[in-house]
Formats: C-alpha cells, structure tokens, sequence
C-alpha cells in the first residue's frame, strides 16, 4: 500500500493539515512533508517557491507524452505548464501532479507567444534543427518558456519562427530523435542546473 495511514496521536492544530486525510490516511504521490496537507496548501507552499521558468507542449495530434511532461515539471516546480492546440490531454502519465501546477491552454501558436510577450519571457523551442545549439552549453535566462514539439513531427514552423533560441540535445546512437518527455525532462534539468539551489529531494 502507497503511502500513510491515519495519523496517530493527537491531530496537529494547523490549518494546513486536511481532516479527512488525517483520520483516513493519505495514499497520494506528494513527497514526505506534504503528508496529510491539503490540496490547496500544498499547491500554495509550492507558489511560493516555483522556478521562473515554464513548459509548454504543442497538441495538435493529441500526444500521450504530455503526462509525463506534465508529472516532470512538478517534479521540478515549474512556474506554469502551458498546452498550446488541443484542449484535451492525456492525464494518466501526469499522475495527478497537475493538480499541484498552474496549466493553461492556448489555442493556437499566435495565442501563446502574445502571451510570452506580454509576460516578458523568451521562448526557447527544443528540437533538432541546423541553427540549434547545444542544450549542455547554453546559459539559460532565468526567466523563460520551454518549449516542446509532439511526439514525431517536434516543433511546428511558427514556434520555431518564433523561439529566441532552439535547444538540440547531444545524442550518441543510432536514433534520429529522443521521445518527446525524456527530452522535456532533460532540458527542464539543464535549467534547474544553472539557476535551482541544489537543496531539492
């Protein structure tokens, strides 16, 4: 069995803690010190502390590996997880982790990047392209988007037109590509290696 059982002794008198999982136990996949918090306090502990950066995915094919880019940028605090094209995704790989982030939906290309520039932040695509550079090297802002292109086609045109910088990853093998929410979770550590204080667990 996942996680805790009701809580034993005296229940803690701190509005953070949910009453219903004190007295049934928490079975959820939140780390050690949110046991028996509550959605709402632990989506507001993580505001407080959430990395400048963003993760956006085009949907236009509606991509099974967004769950897992989704479960990623948890993992990593992510300011905001953005899903450009189709509404609808596939939330089975995100294991209910975007309950805890802030994900928004545009859709279309033009839509999403009036938004990056109206927040300020530079767009950054992740692909395989002649003028990409390599994601090992590259100083990230510490303000900006992430962006990631489907499974099979990668980036569309208008956000590779639109992306201050395109990120290559160094590949060793016979593979042309890197499935799309392994490549995620590259490029958002790459961020978090430069700018994140390495105190995470």
């Amino acid at each position: 069995m996942v996680g805790v059982g009701p809580w034993e002794g005296p229940w803690p008198r701190d509005d953070r803690y949910d009453p219903d999982l004190l007295r049934d136990g928490d079975r959820r996949n939140v780390a050690d010190r949110y046991r028996y918090w509550s959605l709402e306090a632990i989506v507001a502990d993580l505001d407080r502390t959430r990395h400048p950066f963003h993760v956006a995915i085009e949907n236009w094919q509606h991509d099974l590996n967004i769950g897992t880019v989704v479960r990623t940028a948890n993992a990593f605090n992510a300011a905001g997880v953005h899903i450009i094209g189709r509404r609808r995704w596939n939330r089975r790989g995100a294991m209910v982790t975007d309950r805890y982030l802030h994900v928004r939906h545009h859709e279309a290309v033009e839509d999403f990047t009036a938004w990056a520039a109206e927040a300020g932040l530079p767009v950054l695509g992740v692909d395989l392209f002649p003028e990409s550079v390599p994601v090992e090297t590259f100083a990230f802002p510490r303000a900006c988007v992430l962006v990631f292109g489907q499974e099979g086609p990668g980036l569309s045109e208008e956000v590779r037109a639109a992306s201050q910088a395109v990120l290559s990853i160094a590949q060793y093998g016979s593979t042309r590509s890197i499935n799309a929410g392994v490549a995620a979770g590259i490029a958002m550590h790459a961020w978090v290696r430069q700018h994140a204080a390495q105190t995470g667990h």
